[in-house]
């Protein structure tokens, strides 16, 4: 028993000062530089959380019944059902089972969730693997790397027009409270808001096969190096639709934000004093009034740019663009564990460093925004 004591009583004098011997970098930094250790957190917040992330998913997708190898198996059986008749294939499937099997081995699906994702997250760390597609046998970060660069320049181009619009409209019609225009604008942006953004893809679809005034697929037929000048107009109308359907969807609540906040502001008292001291009416908007709007719309264009991810997977599915969305939803239905997590934790990275970009920015804009004690 003193023995224990003894041994408790060192460990309670030892511990504290290993943690603070431990942290003394990090409290350093913080006191040096506070803006680089809130960047350091946030970065160390976001490995946890894909971290977390990416072990949900091997767990759900184990959850699901059969693997990858039962559907191949399936497929087998349907053609060989098909070519030779039922016995055939019964008999062809008896004498496979043992080579599925060893396929299953040499995948690792024999082994659980945890050890095939502590085997994957330690390629991917260490090697900067992604591992490989269990259909198409093809490197993962090859796959993404295709189909990525499409859905980025769909989704910063809606950003840039949702953006540009919501300012331009919501600044304008701020000065216009309470009239017809107001409120006809405000009525159709709560609509916009509030409309199932499936349903508006649905429609715009049925619009482009109707009409014939609009290709019903989101992408050229072509590739751009067989015609770079083809290709860029091709690309405009090809994918006009279905930015019109994800500019829609975004607008109509940034537009309310961005009024609203307006509206706020012009009520504030500074602005009276401004008015009061003779400032024109524009340096009132623009260098005041307009400034603290940035604010609310930073903080939330992170959500903005998830929501635009995140909708485009049916965006994509609907129009046929090839874009991570869609490559998304058929490693789903494959069940493809290493490209679902790999597209996963891809899209779910650069939401979190969206945050984390809109905070420095936060900081740059105003003045008044500090991280850490001065």
């Amino acid at each position: 028993m003193n023995r224990l004591r003894v041994l408790r009583c060192s460990l309670r004098r030892f511990l504290p000062k290993f943690g603070e011997r431990l942290l003394r970098p990090f409290y350093l930094l913080k006191r040096k530089a506070p803006l680089a250790s809130y960047i350091a957190n946030r970065f160390i917040t976001m490995a946890v959380m894909l971290f977390i992330l990416g072990f949900a998913v091997f767990g759900l997708m184990e959850l699901a019944p059969g693997d990858i190898v039962d559907q191949i198996m399936m497929q087998q059986l349907f053609s060989e059902t098909q070519s030779h008749g039922s016995s055939v294939a019964l008999n062809r499937q008896a004498m496979s089972m043992e080579q599925l099997e060893a396929r299953r081995v040499s995948l690792g699906l024999d082994q659980p969730f945890y050890v095939q994702y502590f085997r994957w997250l330690r390629r991917a760390a260490f090697h900067g693997d992604l591992g490989q597609s269990l259909i198409s046998r093809a490197p993962v970060s090859f796959l993404i790397a295709a189909r990525l660069s499409n859905s980025v320049i769909l989704n910063l181009i809606s950003l840039g027009l949702i953006t540009f619009f919501s300012f331009f409209l919501g600044v304008y019609f701020s000065t216009k409270a309470g009239t017809r225009a107001d409120l006809a604008i405000t009525f159709f942006a709560l609509v916009l808001h509030a409309f199932p953004g499936i349903l508006m893809l649905i429609l715009l679809q049925l619009f482009a096969s109707v009409t014939g005034l609009f290709p019903v697929t989101a992408y050229p037929p072509f590739p751009f190096a067989s015609n770079p000048g083809g290709f860029v107009f091709s690309y405009a109308h090809h994918i006009f639709l279905p930015l019109l359907a994800s500019f829609l969807g975004g607008i109509g609540g940034t537009l309310r934000m961005i009024r609203a906040t307006m509206l706020d502001q012009l009520g504030q008292p500074y602005i009276a004093s401004l008015r009061a001291r003779g400032i024109s009416e524009w340096r009132v908007y623009f260098n005041h009034a307009f400034r603290n709007t940035l604010n609310p719309y930073i903080t939330g264009s992170a959500n903005l740019l998830a929501g635009l991810f995140s909708g485009s997977l049916i965006l994509e599915i609907i129009f046929a663009y090839p874009g991570i969305g869609r490559l998304m939803y058929e490693a789903v239905l494959q069940e493809d564990i290493n490209l679902v997590l790999a597209n996963i934790m891809f899209v779910s990275f650069l939401v979190l460093l969206g945050m984390v970009l809109a905070d420095i920015l936060l900081a740059v804009v105003d003045p008044r925004i500090r991280y850490g004690r001065e």
